[in-house]
């Protein structure tokens, strides 16, 4: 978009396509201009053109945290948080669920449309035939700490598959791009169970070819002394459903990691790392952690009254409730709730913790003071509950979380290679620091 002036105007504004433009006065001068507005949105480099004068650098506009700014055009996942409405290239995440599985929409999401029997076929052939990691990979493994966070060492083995596949650095070749995205989805399963193995001194447990993409996850594990590892299918169908959900959340912290660092045109193993890098954070990915310590604490259901009694009071936070972009009932929660009784089944565990969950979201629920907050249950409220019942430890949530969200991040970055306006992420800023300071010498200091 030029930064030329146009219709600026003294007095009255014109209009740039109809009615579909903001008029704006500039009060330093008395200039009117008329700024477009496309698909609900303004341009922020069509407010450079207001200058008090040629000098002027001219107006910027000012976001902490990117609250009211698009950063990209997407055609991946669409959300109403309003509505509670979550897609996957115009396809209900309920219809997904219900009718699809994990590699299916990864598909989806990555090429834009359901894949046809044939494409399927090669697809799930494909990614179940790069489950294997170079053994290498396990020394470099074995080099990190017996207690180091599992998600330090998938950040930092995803980053290092980048110096496995140097091709990959190939972006615009459109084999290395479909290959490059086949392993991501491949091996982080098997980096994420070799991390876990690891950080409890257990022995790598190699893919299972014959076995589901969860399966095979479940299988690298919890398999033990036994000849074959055979998963429970609720616990399957569990955590292949929890990837569903975790596919793709729109741009999000972890995907405008990825695609700022893809911006510097790097591979894709470079720029997911920057993804989980972003979910590796508390305020992202650790949430369900947080939901999890937050019922322990609460403890029993007597207990409930007086802990949202904290809430209001400010001195406690209602962990899971709430969402910077849903203002309903998150539509994941919803799905992943109805397979929790079925895990603790499956897992014969008689979980406390569920029922001081199932008390508090009633609760809260019937409290206008939380509904009038707009806070409803999102997907970390329960997901924590399903991978505390499987027997995976809390410092290992997020790196599950990775592996749901890796199609998610590769296709952001294939967007981007492919965006007509691509260019490298550059932010502004609003510089509040000294000028024209002197340098004092040291001994003058």
């Amino acid at each position: 978009m030029s930064e030329e002036p146009r219709g600026a105007q003294d007095g009255s504004a014109s209009t740039v396509e109809g009615d579909q433009s903001l008029s704006v006065t500039d009060n330093r001068t008395g200039k009117s201009y008329d700024v477009e507005i496309k698909d609900g949105t303004v341009r922020a480099m069509d407010f450079r053109q207001i200058k008090v004068d040629e000098e002027d650098f001219g107006l910027m506009t000012y976001d902490p945290g990117f609250t009211n700014t698009a950063s990209s055009r997407s055609a991946v996942t669409y959300i109403d948080g309003e509505k509670g409405i979550l897609e996957h290239r115009g396809i209900p995440i309920e219809q997904l669920t219900e009718h699809s599985n994990f590699l299916e929409v990864a598909y989806l999401v990555l090429y834009g449309h359901l894949p046809t029997q044939k494409e399927y076929d090669e697809w799930v052939y494909d990614v179940t035939h790069h489950t294997y990691v170079h053994e290498m990979i396990k020394r470099f493994m074995d080099g990190f700490r017996h207690d180091a966070n599992p998600m330090g060492m998938l950040l930092a083995s995803v980053g290092a598959l980048s110096t496995f596949y140097p091709e990959a650095r190939e972006v615009n070749d459109d084999y290395q791009r479909y290959v490059s995205a086949v392993r991501l989805i491949a091996k982080m399963p098997t980096l994420a169970a070799f991390a876990y193995r690891h950080s409890l001194g257990l022995p790598y447990v190699y893919p299972d070819n014959d076995l589901t993409y969860t399966g095979n996850l479940l299988s690298m594990l919890f398999k033990m002394a036994e000849p074959r590892y055979d998963p429970d299918p609720r616990i399957e169908k569990a955590l292949d459903v929890l990837f569903m959900l975790h596919a793709d959340h729109e741009q999000n912290c972890s995907a405008a990691a990825v695609r700022v660092v893809g911006s510097a045109i790097n591979d894709p193993f470079t720029s997911v790392t920057a993804g989980v890098a972003g979910l590796y954070g508390p305020s992202h990915g650790g949430a369900n952690v947080a939901v999890l310590k937050m019922l322990q604490r609460i403890e029993k259901v007597d207990n409930i009254p007086d802990f949202l009694e904290s809430v209001k009071q400010g001195n406690e936070r209602l962990m899971g409730f709430g969402h910077r972009v849903y203002k309903n009932y998150d539509p994941r929660a919803r799905i992943i709730r109805s397979h929790v009784d079925e895990v603790l089944e499956a897992t014969g565990k008689q979980s406390q913790l569920l029922d001081v969950a199932i008390e508090l979201e009633k609760r809260a629920l019937d409290d206008e003071y939380f509904t009038d907050r707009k806070l409803y249950p999102n997907v970390d409220y329960w997901s924590g509950i399903i991978y505390e019942a499987m027997g995976i430890p809390t410092d290992a949530f997020t790196v599950m979380f990775a592996i749901g969200r890796t199609p998610g991040w590769t296709a952001q970055w294939l967007e981007l290679m492919n965006d007509e306006e691509f260019r490298i992420a550059r932010p502004r800023q609003i510089y509040t620091g000294p000028r024209e300071a002197d340098y004092v010498p040291m001994n003058e200091r």
